[in-house]
């Protein structure tokens, strides 16, 4: 059998100003089989760092320079012993007991220059003059370690585990944690591709464009609920329920203010929400406020129901790092997935 050509890095390349993110592929069950790395998955923005000698920039997953909202990290990156590189990772907000929470991360954001924050790095596709991206993830992430070392700072190497992904996949449940992400060892960097990095969540929770909001009631400042939707593939927008848990008035009173400005007199849902539901109580379209669909916030939640609309709904943030049109329902993938190929 005629062996493959070894990748190489290309050792002539000019440092990139963005590269657009490999994705995650949604399944059920973490893939068995050593040519897997199963690392954590973290609760926070997804960051690349271009590090040019002094000039750093942190750039979100669609491009957008968010250097000046975290200049602690931006001035710690400065201080890695490299002149040129390009970093993969995501920034997080840290618990005293170690486990990452959205929520502090937004808190940071609206204070700039937290020092609390950590940037998990997790690969490296570009270092001095090298494009590293035709390397194998093994390669990658070897170079990274030797970049990073074991810093515990501002700056951390996300390590991993190679092979029994389901038993990774359990623990990090037990701990409390949001879930794990898998990747094969034997691949190259896929700016936007799927699939070869896989995602086995604990909870159920995802982003949704907010469509509109009904008013409080009693003593609750601001809103009441938030209407949800998502896009399907066809670019209509569909109706996925409601989500009025887990605001504190200082986030509703943010929400108010950024959707005053998106009200309009059109609903824009491809249909109308159900006026009652088994679970929850009634909505009265005719007191709706319905906005245009820019705003993307995260939640978790129990399930969806029989007729597509979320139960048990909990918010965690606003989502100021994705588009409104990027959000569409995740379906796990169906298949098994096992030692790199669907059963």
């Amino acid at each position: 059998m005629a062996r493959s050509p070894q990748k190489r890095a290309d050792t002539n390349a000019d440092l990139p100003a963005w590269i657009k993110p490999q994705l995650c592929q949604l399944v059920k069950e973490a893939p068995s089989g050593q040519d897997w790395a199963h690392e954590l998955k973290f609760d926070g923005y997804r960051i690349h760092a271009r590090i040019d000698r002094t000039n750093v920039r942190l750039l979100t997953r669609t491009g957008l320079d968010w250097t000046e909202k975290y200049p602690t990290l931006a001035a710690a990156l400065r201080t890695l012993s490299v002149r040129q590189a390009y970093l993969d990772g995501e920034l997080c907000g840290v618990r005293p007991d170690g486990v990452t929470s959205f929520a502090l991360i937004q808190s940071a954001a609206d204070r700039r220059g937290r020092s609390d924050l950590v940037y998990f790095v997790f690969d490296l596709l570009y270092i001095d003059r090298q494009d590293l991206m035709p390397l194998p993830l093994s390669s990658r992430k070897a170079r990274l370690a030797a970049l990073l070392g074991r810093r515990a700072d501002a700056i951390r190497y996300s390590d991993h585990q190679i092979g029994q992904g389901q038993a990774f996949h359990r623990h990090a449940c037990q701990l409390g944690l949001e879930g794990i992400v898998s990747k094969r060892l034997d691949a190259g960097y896929s700016p936007g591709q799927r699939g070869l990095w896989l995602k086995t969540k604990c909870l159920n929770r995802e982003e949704f464009v907010v469509v509109g909001w009904t008013d409080p009631e009693g003593s609750r400042p601001f809103i009441g609920a938030l209407l949800l939707g998502y896009y399907r593939p066809d670019g209509r927008l569909v109706y996925a329920g409601r989500v009025g848990s887990g605001m504190r008035a200082d986030q509703l009173a943010d929400l108010w203010k950024r959707l005053l400005p998106l009200q309009t007199d059109k609903m824009l849902l491809d249909a109308a929400p159900p006026r009652a539901t088994r679970f929850g109580s009634p909505l009265v379209l005719s007191r709706v406020h319905w906005v245009r669909p820019e705003l993307v916030v995260e939640v978790t939640y129990l399930t969806w129901t029989d007729d597509g609309l979320l139960r048990q709904v909990v918010y965690e943030g606003l989502r100021e790092d994705k588009p409104a049109r990027d959000v569409t329902r995740p379906i796990a993938a169906t298949e098994t997935v096992a030692a790199g190929r669907k059963l």
